[in-house]
């Protein structure tokens, strides 16, 4: 029975992580080089993933957003998982640069790729529609808070306009915004349309995949150290604990509660490198924490969705 609940928990995140290996082995064997990595991580950032997440926005009811217990579950985890995150890294005495990043990796997962694979892995364009409230939020929250953290923790100055010109920049967050613009105003998508997006979204989601696998350096995993355990224990337990915890106050069950636990276990999201190098912090720290959470994730993943599952809340 145990290794039934384990095999049904692989079936949905091992297609997943083998796509991310494989982004590994191909930069291993020099299949792909750091031009090919860098166009392929624009065009799944700009075209490719605002694609899939506008069908999936598009495919969504929105009349029943305030009664969506899994997305407030989602949102309300991610809040205190923050508000605590801080509160324990003045407790363990983090330098204050070092505690903008922990902060930062216990909240954020990587939902906009690796989590969307794992909901559509898991149940495809349904996963792909109940995921997309979730991710339009979380994104916009993860990015607000983010960007408070460390503009904070490194002495930055980013006013409230910096803040929104990043959200609204956001091409995921845009695909979002205009997929729930055709489902607000009730707009029928082609079959051709929908036909095409969705057959696309079986290509852009590996190769999305494919691209992290690839751009990850495992040199990193030297640097592990205090605050690297630390960050990995609030991503992957803490995180993902309260969501669940939350949820089942909340009477959330079924895909709903599969969906949110996937997203809130996902790996941290390579969005945040790029935000502590941009207020000048430590990137060496950020790229370890991705690679060793990414690769952590690929288990922890797996055995609390079929403990999830054996439990029959998923």
């Amino acid at each position: 029975m145990i290794f039934d609940w384990f095999i049904t928990a692989l079936a949905v995140t091992g297609p997943t992580y083998l796509w991310l290996l494989s982004g590994v082995v191909a930069r291993r064997l020099d299949w792909v080089d750091d031009q090919l990595v860098m166009w392929a991580s624009q065009f799944s950032f700009r075209l490719g993933m605002p694609l899939v997440l506008f069908y999936g926005a598009s495919r969504v009811d929105y009349s029943t957003l305030l009664q969506a217990r899994y997305l407030l579950a989602g949102v309300t985890a991610t809040l205190l998982v923050a508000v605590l995150a801080s509160f324990w890294a003045r407790l363990r005495g983090f330098e204050r640069g070092e505690a903008g990043q922990f902060v930062q990796g216990s909240f954020r997962s990587n939902l906009g790729i690796v989590g969307i694979a794992l909901c559509a892995n898991a149940y495809g364009d349904d996963g792909l529609a109940l995921a997309a409230l979730p991710v339009a939020v979380m994104t916009i929250l993860y990015n607000i808070i983010a960007v408070i953290v460390l503009e904070r923790s490194h002495g930055g100055s980013r006013g409230v306009a910096g803040i929104l010109r990043g959200v609204l920049g956001n091409p995921l967050i845009i695909g979002i915004a205009l997929g729930i613009l055709v489902s607000v105003l009730g707009l029928e998508l082609p079959t051709l349309v929908q036909r095409g997006v969705s057959y696309s979204s079986s290509l852009i989601l590996p190769m999305a995949l494919v691209t992290i696998g690839a751009s990850l350096s495992l040199k990193v995993l030297r640097e592990s150290g205090r605050i690297t355990i630390d960050t990995l224990y609030w991503r992957h337990l803490i995180s993902p604990l309260t969501g669940v915890g939350i949820g089942i106050a909340w009477g959330v069950f079924g895909a709903e509660m599969g969906v949110l636990f996937l997203l809130l276990s996902s790996p941290i999201a390579n969005a945040s490198f790029v935000m502590v190098v941009a207020v000048g912090g430590n990137g060496g720290l950020a790229a370890n924490l991705i690679v060793l959470s990414t690769l952590v994730s690929g288990v922890t993943t797996t055995l609390g969705f079929a403990l999830l599952n054996a439990l029959g809340l998923v």
